[in-house]
């Protein structure tokens, strides 16, 4: 087996420490190092002693991911038109309107085709600058469980729905 360090082919060499690396060195070599490797002591059949630790699981309660993030509210379906609209009766070129709201030339263009959707940073930018409002309140229908009036139950009024 080839030296480590010289790299000369040796017999009877052995692990060392030089510089911080485990190293295999010949007999020559051996007086760099800073200590010799000690043989590992032989270890016993018995297998290591584990500790467990047990880990408890708390559920949490459900919370309406939509009501805390604020999404009562979604953005109106002609918003590229409103934007592009309000932009020039304010007079403004795409490139004012984004040094205004910082944003790029190039994002105010796609959000105007339609091609890039506004995040709710740039939506709450746009309508303070413009003055327009983007976002409109979501409708929502009732679910509750209601008897056909024709005649029959049908599955769907047996299900209970929490309000």
């Amino acid at each position: 087996m080839p030296c480590e360090l010289c790299g000369r082919e040796c017999k009877g060499g052995r692990e060392a420490i030089i510089d911080g690396a485990k190293m295999f060195v010949c007999p020559d070599c051996i007086k760099y190092a800073e200590a010799p490797v000690q043989e590992e002591p032989v270890r016993t059949n018995r297998p290591p002693q584990t500790q467990r630790f047990i880990v408890k699981k708390t559920q949490k309660p459900e919370r309406d991911i939509y009501k805390d993030k604020g999404m009562e509210k979604d953005l109106v379906s002609n918003w590229n038109h409103l934007i592009e609209q309000a932009r020039k009766k304010k007079s403004l070129t795409r490139e004012e309107l984004g040094f205004k709201i910082g944003e790029r030339t190039v994002t105010i263009a796609k959000l105007e085709n339609g091609d890039l959707r506004p995040s709710d940073q740039t939506i709450a930018k746009l309508e303070k600058e413009l003055g327009i409002s983007l976002m409109e309140e979501i409708k929502t229908s009732p679910t509750g469980t209601q008897t056909r009036a024709q005649g029959g139950f049908t599955l769907g009024d047996f299900i209970k729905t929490e309000k």
